[in-house]
Order: C-alpha cells, then structure tokens, then sequence
C-alpha cells in the first residue's frame, strides 16, 4: 500500500479539531513480516540519503516528535533512526529546564542543540512545550521570571507561536528543514499501555505516576495541541498528525515523510574541477607504483618494509 503522506500534513492556517483526525487507520502492512520488510527499505534509503546530506553539505534536518505520554516517541525515534549512520545524527530529549536554562529565554536551551549542516537533528519533545505542558501549568510559566505585563491573557501564546514560527522560517532559509510531528493516540490505547507497563517487570522502570496526574488533564492537552497545530503548520515547516495506536503504522508513515523530505532537497555529491581530478590521478599513480604493492602483488600494508621504503618516519 502507498502512503499517502499528504494524508496526515496539516494545512496552513487551518483551525485543527483533533477529534476529526484519526488515531488509527488501516494497517499499511500486510504482517509483521511485510512491516519489517518495508520499513527496512525506508531506513536504508533513509540512511543513503543521509550520507548524501553529509557530503553535500548544504543542508540539515530537524525533526521535532511531539504527543500524550505513551504515544510511542521514543519507539519511532529508535526503529526509524536505526540505520542511519550515528555520526550523522544526534537526538536531544528536553526534559523540565534547569536552573541556568530558566534564567534565558525559553528558546535558549533548544537553539543550542540545532544539527550543522550535513547532520539530522532530532528533538524528543521540544520548545514547543512552552506553549503546551507551560499553557495546562500555568505555575511553570510565572517560573520562568518574567515580568508581570507579559503574564495576562492569551498575548504571551500567541507570542510564542511567532516567535517559533518566526525561528523556523529562519532555519529553512539557511538550509535547514524542520519536519514536525505530532503522534496521535487515544485515550483508550493510553490507558492500555500504561497498565501493560505495569503488569510487565521489563517496562515498569519506565512507569511513571505523574503520567496518570497528567492523563487526568487530557482535555486541557488537546486544545493546546489544537491551538498549538493550528498556530504553526506552516509550508516550509509543517506539522504531520500521525495515527500512533498502531506503532508499526506510525513508524511507516514517520519514515515515508522523513525519506520524501529529504528526496525533495536539491543534493548531490561534490564535483571535482579538472585540476583535483588530475591531482588524485597523480596520487592513484603513485600509490599503484608503490615498490611494496609490486612486491605483493595486491597489499602494501602486508610488506614488513612499507614504512621504509614508502613512508620516512623522522628518527625517534
């Protein structure tokens, strides 16, 4: 089955209502070993397009994975993710700030972890928190020091909706996409997951009692990902609602959109001009006239006089 990635971007500028996206559709596998099969496919092309990134230096990626407790980040970020090359990828998992991040502004400490050119940036959670779990806790905005004016109303969200929509347009400018997704999962399938960590001996370190405290504040979470989803899809930038009941489906459709970002980027290899490309013949030449490699017939480095001969080490 073709995924259909369109399926699951939110438009620009389009009042979200997650209730009408779903959190489940039908399987885009036939088995588990159909799973494997084209998910291996997507990551090994994940990983070619990586490299390619690398080299061509132009460009990086940042993707930003964003849902309720449970919703299966940190399982997509581990099978999606595990072919790639771990010198060309970094993930950054943003928990509560720290004292010395609290004292900056709340862009500081996300701005820090940005990917270089070449390199594929993952956020497990993100700045986006400043205006999702801080807007359902308004106690850890007035942590955050600022002053009085800027705590009324609605004026600080919509601020901090610009100012994220506003860093992003900057990024895409200099070379950088940004890819957001939100994974989408029900209550229900929250429920289930959390009591699976608990009857499980290998997942109950993961359980944690603040995620019931929080499940209690469901309704308080969805409009601010609605206000949040709305407010900052935009088209060098969008956000993706990705079913996520189905973790193998979410992988899937997580590693489709990844892969076609990244096929639309205009890379390729650096060319050599005329004069590097002589150059590295004249280097080719001397190491195929290597005295040892004639000797050997095929291998410099097994002739116990290659440092003599080939290479002159200064006298120690």
């Amino acid at each position: 089955m073709k995924i259909r990635t369109r399926a699951f971007r939110v438009p620009h500028d389009k009042k979200v209502s997650l209730a009408k996206w779903p959190t489940r559709v039908a399987p885009m596998y036939d088995s588990d070993e159909d799973y494997e099969r084209l998910l291996g496919k997507h990551v090994d092309k994940l990983s070619k397009l990586q490299e390619l990134m690398y080299a061509s230096d132009r460009f990086a990626l940042l993707l930003i994975f964003q849902g309720m407790d449970t919703s299966g980040k940190d399982g997509v970020i581990k099978h999606v993710m595990s072919g790639v090359n771990p010198q060309g990828c970094r993930v950054t998992s943003f928990k509560h700030p720290s004292a010395v991040e609290l004292q900056h502004d709340f862009l500081w400490r996300s701005t820090r972890e940005l990917p270089e050119r070449g390199m594929i940036g993952i956020f497990n959670r993100s700045y986006y928190e400043e205006v999702l779990v801080v807007r359902v806790h308004p106690e850890l905005l007035r942590s955050e020091g600022l002053p009085d004016a800027r705590l009324k109303g609605d004026k600080v969200w919509k601020q901090r909706f610009q100012a994220m929509t506003d860093l992003e347009r900057h990024l895409d400018r200099c070379g950088t996409r940004v890819i957001k997704f939100f994974l989408h999962v029900s209550k229900d399938e929250q429920r289930d997951r959390l009591i699976a960590s608990l009857d499980d001996p290998d997942k109950l370190w993961k359980f944690n009692v603040a995620d019931v405290d929080e499940r209690n504040c469901w309704p308080v979470y969805v409009d601010a990902y609605e206000r949040c989803l709305s407010a900052t899809s935009t088209p060098r930038a969008p956000w993706y609602v990705v079913p996520a009941d189905d973790k193998q489906n979410a992988r899937l459709i997580v590693s489709r959109i990844v892969v076609e970002t990244l096929e639309e980027l205009d890379m390729r290899y650096p060319e050599l001009d005329a004069a590097e490309r002589e150059k590295l013949l004249s280097v080719r030449a001397q190491l195929d006239d290597c005295p040892d490699r004639r000797a050997s017939g095929n291998d410099a480095t097994t002739s116990p006089s290659l440092r003599d001969r080939c290479v002159r080490y200064p006298e120690t």
